[in-house]
C-alpha cells in the first residue's frame, strides 16, 4: 500500500493524549498516547492483555477513561456510548463477534443506523445498503435475507466488516480482522482499507500478524503493560525489533523445528465426505508428524475436521484408527480412540466461559479427580494447577473463571483438557486465531514437544507463515477435496494458494 502524504501529524485525525483506565487496583492504560493522522493506516501493536482493547474501546465510546485528552478532527471528544461515537465518525470491528445470530445480514448492517422514510423503515434502502457494503467486500455471494445464525464463522467477520463501512466513518477500528478470513479475503479486505485510507478514512488496525501490519499499514504504535513504549514507519521498521518492543526481550526462533523420526501411521482417511463439506479427502498420518491443512476458509476444512470427530455425519468414505476401520464415529467413541478436538470458536464450542479452569480442564475425564461419581475438588485444583504450570498459564488460581483469561492462555486450557484426556492424536482448527506472538512460539513449542512424544498432528490454518515453519507435511483443500499432500519442503506460499484455488500456476 502506498503511504498517503503523512508528513504532518500537526492535523492528525484523532489525538489521544495521557490516557488512564483502571478496573480496581488492576491499571490498564497509564499515559497512553496515540496519534494517527487522515487517511493513515495505523498498526495498534501489543501482546494480549497490553491494553490495545481497553484503549479502543474509549475511543469508540464502550468506556470512559479516568482522564486524558481526546481529540478528533482538532476538537475534544468525549464519546458519551458506542451510539455517539458511532454518529461521530468512529466504527469500530470486534476480534469477537458482535452480531445477531437471529438477525438477518441486512438487519445487523444497519442495525443502529436503519434508513427511514416517513417513520418507516426503508426495506429497498435497507437492501441497497446492504448489497452496496457486501459489494464492497467482494462478497455479494452472501445473501441480504440470511439469518446471520446460519453462516460460517468467515462470513460472520465479512458481515461485521461491512455494518463497519455503512454510515461513512472518519475513523475505523479493525479489532484482528482477519483472524477468521482466508489468504483470499484478507487480500480483499486489504484494497477495501487502501481504498478507504485513499478517501481520508482513518485506520487503526489492531493485529498479531506483524507481516500483515508491514504491509497494510503506514505506521505503528506499541503498547506494554498498558503503556505506550514505541512508534515509527513501519515500511522501515524490523519485525525483531518491534517484538522485542512487545514483550521487552527477544524472542527467538518462533518456529523451533525439532529434528524427529515418524513412526507407524496412526490415522487415514480415503474418500471421506460429509453432508455438504468435505466433499473426498484423503490422507494418512503418522505418528510424531504435523500435518497442516490449509485452503480458503469455507472449503471443507472445518468441516472435515467435525466429521472424523463425529461432531458432523460422515457421508461416505473410510477412517482408519490405530490401523483399524472406524468409520461413522461419534465424539465419545473419538474421545476414548485417543482422538482430541481443539475448535476454531474457543468462546462458544471449546470452553464454558463462566466456569473455572478446573472444570473445564477435567470436564471430558473426571476419573483422576472423582471416587465413586463424586468429584474430589481438592485432587481436581491439582491436576488442574499442575497443567497451568507445565504450560505456563496466566492465571491467579485453579479455580478462577476462564472468561477472565487472555486469548492465548485460554488456548493453553482447551489444549491442556485434551492433554488431560491423553488425546495421542490432536486436531487443532485455527489454534492461534487471535493470539499474541509469544503466545503463538509457546503453542508452536507445545506443539513440537507434543510430536517429539510420538502425538500426532492435523493443524488447520489460515496462516501461511506459520504452516510452513511448523508443519512436516502440507495438504490443500480445494473445493471440499483435498487436492495435494505433500511435504511442506516442498510448498512455498504462491504454490498453497495456487492449490487453494485450483489452479497450480496462479500468480
Amino acid at each position: 500500500m502506498n503511504p498517503n502524504n503523512l508528513s504532518s501529524l500537526a492535523s492528525a485525525r484523532l489525538r489521544m493524549r495521557g490516557v488512564c483506565k483502571a478496573f480496581g487496583a488492576t491499571r490498564a492504560l497509564n499515559e497512553v498516547t496515540l496519534d494517527v493522522g487522515q487517511g493513515e493506516v495505523h498498526a495498534l501493536i501489543g501482546e494480549n492483555g497490553a491494553g490495545k482493547s481497553t484503549l479502543m474501546k474509549i475511543l469508540s465510546g464502550a468506556y470512559t477513561p479516568d482522564r486524558g485528552i481526546i481529540e478528533l478532527d482538532g476538537s475534544p471528544f468525549a464519546p458519551r456510548n458506542p451510539l455517539h461515537a458511532r454518529e461521530c465518525g468512529i466504527a469500530m470491528i470486534y476480534q469477537e463477534l458482535t452480531l445477531a445470530p437471529h438477525l438477518t445480514v441486512e438487519a445487523n448492517i444497519v442495525l443502529g443506523k436503519e434508513p427511514r422514510r416517513f417513520g418507516f423503515l426503508n426495506a429497498r434502502q435497507t437492501r441497497d445498503l446492504t448489497r452496496a457494503a457486501l459489494s464492497e467486500l467482494r462478497h455479494e455471494s452472501i445473501r441480504p435475507e440470511a439469518m446471520v445464525g446460519s453462516l460460517t464463522i468467515a462470513d460472520q467477520q465479512i458481515v461485521e466488516i461491512a455494518r463497519a463501512l455503512v454510515g461513512a466513518p472518519k475513523v475505523l477500528i479493525m479489532d484482528e480482522p482477519t483472524s477468521s478470513l482466508s489468504q483470499v479475503d484478507s487480500e480483499n479486505l486489504f484494497a477495501v482499507i487502501e481504498r478507504l485510507s485513499k478517501k481520508g478514512v482513518s485506520v487503526v488496525y489492531i493485529s498479531h500478524f506483524l507481516e500483515e501490519c508491514q504491509r497494510v499499514c503506514h505506521r505503528y504504535t506499541v503498547l506494554r503493560d498498558g503503556e505506550t513504549v514505541g512508534t515509527g514507519d513501519l515500511k522501515t521498521a524490523a519485525l525483531a525489533d518491534i517484538i522485542k518492543l512487545m514483550v521487552g526481550r527477544e524472542i527467538k526462533d518462533i518456529y523451533p523445528r525439532s529434528h524427529r523420526s515418524f513412526g507407524k501411521t496412526v490415522l487415514q482417511l480415503a474418500g471421506v465426505s460429509g453432508e455438504r463439506k468435505p466433499k473426498d479427502v484423503s490422507f494418512a498420518l503418522r505418528e510424531g508428524e504435523i500435518l497442516g491443512i490449509a485452503g480458503l476458509i469455507g472449503r471443507g476444512r472445518t468441516e472435515m475436521l467435525r466429521a472424523l470427530f463425529g461432531l458432523d455425519r460422515q457421508k461416505a468414505g473410510t477412517v482408519w484408527l490405530w490401523s483399524k476401520e472406524s468409520s461413522h464415529g461419534t465424539p465419545s467413541s473419538r474421545l476414548g480412540e485417543g482422538v482430541g478436538l481443539l475448535s476454531e470458536n474457543r468462546k462458544e464450542e471449546g470452553l464454558l466461559l463462566n466456569r473455572s479452569l478446573a472444570d473445564n480442564l477435567t470436564l471430558t475425564r473426571f476419573s483422576p479427580v472423582s471416587r465413586w461419581g463424586l468429584v474430589n475438588g481438592l485432587k481436581q485444583r491439582e491436576q488442574t494447577q499442575a497443567w497451568i504450570d507445565k504450560l505456563g498459564v496466566k492465571a491467579q488460581t485453579p479455580d478462577q473463571p476462564v472468561g477472565e483469561l487472555s486469548g492465548g492462555n485460554q488456548q493453553k486450557i482447551a489444549i491442556a483438557r485434551l492433554l488431560h484426556h491423553q488425546a495421542r492424536i490432536l486436531l487443532f482448527d485455527e489454534p492461534t486465531r487471535g493470539i499474541d506472538v509469544k503466545s503463538k512460539a509457546q503453542i508452536y513449542k507445545l506443539m513440537f514437544e507434543l510430536a517429539g512424544q510420538g502425538r500426532a498432528v492435523v493443524f488447520v490454518s489460515s496462516y501461511l507463515p506459520e504452516l510452513l515453519g511448523v508443519c512436516d507435511s502440507v495438504g490443500v483443500m480445494c473445493r471440499g477435496v483435498m487436492a495435494s499432500v505433500k511435504p511442506v519442503s516442498e510448498w512455498t506460499e504462491h504454490s498453497i494458494i495456487a492449490a487453494a484455488i485450483g489452479h497450480e500456476e496462479a500468480v
